[in-house]
């Protein structure tokens, strides 16, 4: 992104949604560098917050090294889980980057949803801007939330 006006990125429109998801701006921006540093590959991590406010980032390595998917690493995954728990948090979102292809879940992404109460933030980064999406994934169903930036 060029700039510091994150509410000029295609992936927020100011819109109030349902179930709208607060990000912090800085925790915003070290999503999408995250993302940016895997490139050409899948980047992936975990947000964590109180209530629909994130308050800290989990930036997770891809094990599968791949440009179409991802895995986290299971051994990193459960430390985190360990520190979410003991900072009195909660698992809130999900991202990955899709470096050649829109932010929307694919067939995968839908089948690998297994935490019906994250959001799943999809991080497109097949344009000159990145587009960053929220999505809910519950039996089979995806429906857009939104995203708010704060600060």
């Amino acid at each position: 992104m060029t700039g510091n006006n994150l509410n000029d990125f295609e992936g927020y429109t100011g819109t109030v949604m349902s179930d709208k998801l607060c990000i912090p701006k800085g925790i915003f921006e070290d999503m999408l560098l995250h993302c940016r540093e895997a490139y050409p590959n899948e980047a992936c991590g975990i947000l964590a917050g109180k209530g629909k406010e994130v308050l800290k980032i989990y930036k997770m390595t891809n094990i599968e090294n791949s440009p179409v998917s991802y895995f986290m690493d299971s051994r990193e995954q459960f430390k985190v889980m360990k520190d979410i728990r003991e900072n009195n948090l909660s698992m809130l979102a999900i991202f990955h980057s899709h470096p050649s292809s829109p932010a929307y879940p694919s067939a995968k992404d839908l089948t690998l949803a297994s935490y019906e109460d994250s959001v799943y933030i999809i991080v497109s980064l097949m344009g000159k801007e990145p587009v960053a999406k929220g999505y809910s994934m519950r039996e089979g169903k995806i429906e857009e939330v939104g995203i708010a930036l704060e600060g």
